[in-house]
């Protein structure tokens, strides 16, 4: 028998979407499936595509643990295993409810009780033996802002943490659970749920976390900035973002964004009022055409521009501005019209008017970028 199962049931009680679905099989083995022409692509446990839908089927299934972390299971998949077993090795009730051909749910767990009150529950004492459940929940609270954690819940998970459980998740599982919390609608509750299981120094090691940056997450997920940018603002207080970034092996895009936006936000405020590229940047340099404070704001800038390799990569420049724009008004519209004028600039056809001498090309370049920045505003 196969039964759908976790997320797709759940999301179906809630009214979202339907998203991929999962399926659980009970009483078969793996030389039957791959009879029935399913494709074989599980590792430490049977997991099968289906042949024609490709959605996942995997056999009933039981957990042992045997060592730290996630890692530290043994699996068995007899074809003994009850669907209800199944179920109660998985993490909250509200992800261990199944639905049969016939459209009945199977919920031992009282997961749709728990999906109508809006409570995030541990399955049961199994919980405590998988250390990536704690980012699982951190990450369901992310998505579905409207729903509490049970206290006994918090309660396991800050055990866990004394236990040291936390400690032996690796990056590559960090990563994925982080960056998918940051992705939610509100992000600030994965920082809220690991400060309070007290997972956050374990799980994100060096993080400097100010009074404003769970907000500042939540605005930029309303502005739907992409995973960088929200990268960016979490680390923005962080001494260190390398390394955070390095330990964690996050995408070259998120560690650019995070060493970047530190410093674009000193540029645009660096005289106190934006002059650099904010609000009142656009308005100096409509006022003072001409002038020495507008000659001023146009260096600083093509500065910025080119410390933030703005030239080459003006989209990644731009999604920088947005998530400036998170911490403090800024004119994104001037900034990209200014951007494709320096941009616009002919840097060979200057090279062989200066001769092709070095000496001279690099203040040409630059002298008539200046100019474009006059011109464009």
């Amino acid at each position: 028998m196969a039964y759908v199962v976790g997320g797709a049931v759940r999301d179906d009680l809630l009214g979202l979407p339907a998203g991929d679905r999962d399926w659980v099989v009970v009483g078969a083995t793996p030389a039957q499936m791959a009879k029935r022409g399913f494709l074989p692509v599980g590792g430490d446990f049977p997991v099968f595509l289906h042949p024609r839908t490709r959605e996942e089927y995997a056999l009933a299934r039981t957990e042992r643990k045997s060592g730290l972390g996630y890692k530290g299971f043994t699996f068995y998949t007899g074809t003994d295993v009850t669907l209800e077993a199944d179920l109660q090795r998985r993490d909250l009730t509200v992800n261990a409810i199944a639905r049969a051909a016939d459209g009945s749910l199977i919920d031992p767990l009282n997961g749709a009780a728990d999906v109508r009150a809006k409570v995030l529950r541990h399955v049961g004492p199994a919980f405590a033996e998988d250390p990536v459940r704690i980012l699982r929940l951190a990450r369901f609270a992310a998505r579905f802002a409207d729903f509490t954690i049970a206290p006994e819940t918090l309660d396991l998970c800050r055990r866990m943490v004394h236990a040291g459980e936390a400690d032996a998740l690796v990056p590559e599982r960090v990563w994925k659970e982080i960056s998918r919390g940051l992705m939610t609608g509100t992000p600030s509750r994965v920082l809220d749920v690991l400060n309070d299981s007290e997972a956050l120094p374990r799980v994100l090691p060096g993080l400097v976390l100010a009074e404003d940056t769970g907000a500042e997450l939540d605005r930029a997920a309303a502005a739907g900035l992409p995973l960088p940018g929200r990268w960016a603002l979490l680390c923005r207080h962080t001494s260190d973002a390398a390394a955070l970034g390095a330990r964690l092996r996050v995408p070259a895009a998120c560690t650019d964004e995070a060493r970047l936006l530190p410093l674009m936000l000193v540029a645009l405020a660096s005289d106190g009022n934006d002059s650099a590229g904010a609000g009142h940047h656009a308005d100096a340099l409509g006022n003072g055409h001409g002038s020495a404070q507008g000659a001023a704001a146009d260096t600083a800038a093509l500065d910025l521009m080119e410390r933030c390799d703005a030239l080459r990569k003006p989209d990644r420049f731009i999604d920088l501005l947005k998530a400036a724009a998170i911490v403090r008004p800024v004119d994104v519209d001037t900034w990209t019209t200014r951007v494709a004028a320096v941009r616009a600039i002919d840097a060979g056809a200057i090279a062989r008017a200066e001769g092709g001498d070095p000496a001279r090309i690099k203040p040409a370049l630059r002298a008539a970028r200046l100019q474009a920045l006059r011109q464009s505003h």
